[in-house]
């Protein structure tokens, strides 16, 4: 029975001891793998560049297929017709 006590108080022992160990290095090596500021705004304003220029373009490829698609749908009169103009 005394070594079942005193097998458990030494796994609860090591146990115990595991979860109070320094974490310094896993922080440190954590904030080593992360970008600095400066980088992150280059990158940020990089992306909203590439936005504002792929949305223009994609509004002057709009407008050009707009001013494609617009027909004139008038019908052009003829000599007789412009001749005409008692009815006026």
């Amino acid at each position: 029975m005394k070594k079942l006590v005193f097998l458990l108080a030494g796994a609860a022992a090591l146990s115990l001891a595991g979860c109070n160990r320094n974490n310094q290095d896993e922080v440190q090596n954590a904030e080593l793998n992360q970008p600095a500021a400066d980088q992150l705004n280059a990158l940020s304003s990089e992306a909203a560049n590439d936005a504002a220029n792929a949305e223009a373009a994609s509004l002057g490829n709009q407008q050009q297929q707009n001013q494609n698609v617009v027909q004139d749908n008038t019908v052009n009169p003829s000599d007789a017709q412009e001749q005409n103009v008692s009815g006026m």
